[in-house]
């Protein structure tokens, strides 16, 4: 539990090794037939088994790649009985020709494996279970069970076909339901992890209790950007129970998909959907060399990378600056009763699908997070939430739903700033409270650009009207030092006083006089020292230095008229040691001096 890591045990609970302990002793629990589903199949190649008491055959042809078979062969030596085991499959391609199928129609295999699950939850605090789909009564009845009529989608499992009846008879409950519920008494601190793919993960969370499940429409939609369907995918489920988002492990990749960069490449389209990953409640999960930017998918065989790879260091260095701090503030994210999900309203007062915007927050902190899955730059404003179920007291739920005012805290009070600070570009921005809870956050989001917004806040504004001028001069603009842009609003008369005093006029005149010094010559500096001291015997004798300045004075520099007003201003900014600031007659009389 160092630093709150737990270690998780991966277990495989639909198929077993050939060369398995249950295999060699228990061979009853699997999927098998007397004699071999095709008649090209043959069997003459090398005893894989490592028992003597037993033979174990692959198909011929898996040696030479011509055909991947359904089964294996074992042959019991003591009783010379022959059988043909299936191997693992899910359908969609080849058989997995290193396993056995564990026959969950049979309740001995069933308990076997439910003992097993049961074994590892007391040893580990985690456990994913792999492609837990198939082993859903729906699949597992598709693959292996067909109904009659049906061929399936394996080959020769049409003969075994059964009708529903019979089929949910022996197999009455899902086998799922059945293992959250033993782990729920027996071992009630492990948290169970689904790898359920085919649309199945809210089937996995709501019907059989899933504490967690491998999210793939977060990656497989996204990356076609097939907005519309997951934003939907959202609001469906907490229109439905908003627990159920915190319960979906999202993720870019996986051992058996490309690599994230080889989906959704190596700039904006990927660091977006990688925000949302970090951003969105439940788990964010990242692939093995993901944020090193390796392309190699490895298979389950590989002993060692065949590629000679090297970190990306642009990939890295911008996971570093922008996926690292907020993952830092998961606590922010990862809840979901905070969580709301706004439709980003177009001018023309439609719903652009392709943003996804939601706040979220803990306690009194808020954020939140704007990206825009497409080419296109997009204009819009956040105003409401979409629906979502809001759970009773008595156990029923209703539908409601939140202004964007609402859901960063605010009260939306006339005189009051909304103060939010933008995590990419590090800008701060400003807004009126009161346009936010009547018209909504207007924005536009280039193609592909996110937005990650912290620090939100609301403020009053000081006695100079500083945060109104600030924001009537920003104009929904950013600035990088909130603190620097109102401190030059509120000294913005001491700064014209200085530039009419010392502007430009003023300096190119000083640098003209400076070097017209430095090089004329001697004779000319002697006249100048003659004239400086013109000056001050007219200053003796009680001329009026505005006079004498006027005379002597090069054309640009400073008139005292204007350094007086200068000196003026700077007086009214100043504060005595008392703290008070002080008064028009003080700072004149003090300017004067």
């Amino acid at each position: 539990a160092w630093r709150g890591i737990r270690l998780a045990a991966d277990m495989v609970p639909n198929h077993t090794g050939i060369d398995s302990a249950w295999v060699r002793e228990r061979p009853g629990l699997f999927i098998q037939r007397d004699a071999p589903p095709f008649p090209g199949y043959s069997f003459s190649g090398e005893n894989l088994s490592s028992d003597g008491r037993i033979g174990l055959w692959l198909e011929d042809h898996y040696y030479d790649r011509r055909d991947a078979a359904v089964v294996f062969k074992r042959v019991d030596f003591a009783s010379g009985h022959t059988s043909y085991i299936y191997h693992g499959n899910d359908g969609t391609s080849m058989p997995w020709n290193d396993t056995a199928q564990i026959d969950f129609l049979k309740p001995e295999a069933r308990e076997a494996v439910r003992e097993r699950i049961l074994h590892v939850a007391r040893n580990f605090p985690i456990i994913r279970f792999d492609a837990a789909m198939i082993m859903a009564k729906r699949h597992f009845r598709r693959l292996w069970y067909p109904e009659p009529g049906h061929g399936g989608d394996i080959a020769s499992r049409g003969e075994c076909a059964l009708p529903g009846d019979e089929f949910n008879a022996r197999m009455p409950e899902e086998f799922w339901r059945e293992v959250v519920d033993m782990c729920a008494k027996d071992a009630p601190d492990t948290l169970l992890l689904a790898e359920a793919f085919w649309m199945m993960e809210g089937y996995f969370v709501r019907t059989l209790g899933m504490h967690r499940v491998y999210n793939s429409a977060f990656m497989n939609m996204l990356k076609n950007k097939e907005n519309r369907k997951y934003r939907e995918t959202i609001k469906n489920t907490q229109e439905f129970d908003k627990d159920i988002l915190k319960r979906f492990v999202n993720f870019m990749n996986n051992p058996d998909e490309d690599t994230a960069v080889a989906q959704f490449g190596k700039d904006d389209h990927y660091f977006g959907v990688c925000t949302l990953m970090a951003t969105l409640p439940g788990l964010p999960m990242f692939g093995h060399g993901q944020v090193e930017g390796l392309t190699e998918k490895y298979g389950m065989e590989y002993r060692r990378a065949y590629k000679d790879e090297r970190p990306d260091a642009y990939l890295v260095e911008r996971h570093e600056r922008e996926i690292f701090p907020i993952l830092k503030k998961r606590y922010l994210f990862s809840g979901v009763e905070d969580f709301l999900l706004y439709d980003f309203m177009t001018p023309e007062g439609g719903v652009n699908q392709d943003v996804f915007a939601y706040s979220n927050g803990s306690g009194r902190e808020r954020a939140l997070v704007i990206f825009n899955n497409a080419w296109e730059r997009a204009t819009g404003t956040l105003r409401q939430s979409c629906p979502y179920a809001h759970k009773l007291p008595d156990g029923g739920k209703e539908q409601r739903s939140q202004s964007l005012a609402q859901g960063l805290g605010m009260s939306g009070q006339r005189g009051l700033f909304l103060v939010m600070r933008e995590q990419r570009s590090n800008l701060w921005y400003l807004r009126y409270a009161d346009e936010i809870a009547d018209r909504g956050l207007y924005a536009v989001i280039d193609g592909f650009q996110c937005q990650v917004f912290l620090d939100i806040q609301e403020r009053a504004d000081d006695e100079l009207g500083s945060y109104a001028k600030l924001a009537a001069r920003l104009s929904g603009a950013g600035v990088p030092d909130l603190s620097a842009a109102l401190q030059d609003v509120a000294l913005e008369e001491l700064y014209a006083a200085w530039n009419r005093a010392f502007g430009k006029d003023f300096i190119l005149a000083f640098r003209a006089a400076f070097t017209a010094e430095s090089t004329a010559p001697a004779k000319k500096r002697s006249a100048a020292a003659a004239a400086k001291a013109k000056k001050a015997a007219s200053a003796q004798e009680g001329l009026p230095f505005e006079a004498a300045e006027e005379a002597e004075n090069p054309a640009g520099l400073p008139e005292t008229a204007l350094i007086m007003d200068f000196a003026r201003t700077a007086m009214t900014y100043m504060v005595d040691l008392a703290g008070t600031p002080l008064d028009a007659d003080d700072a004149a009389s003090r300017a004067a001096a």
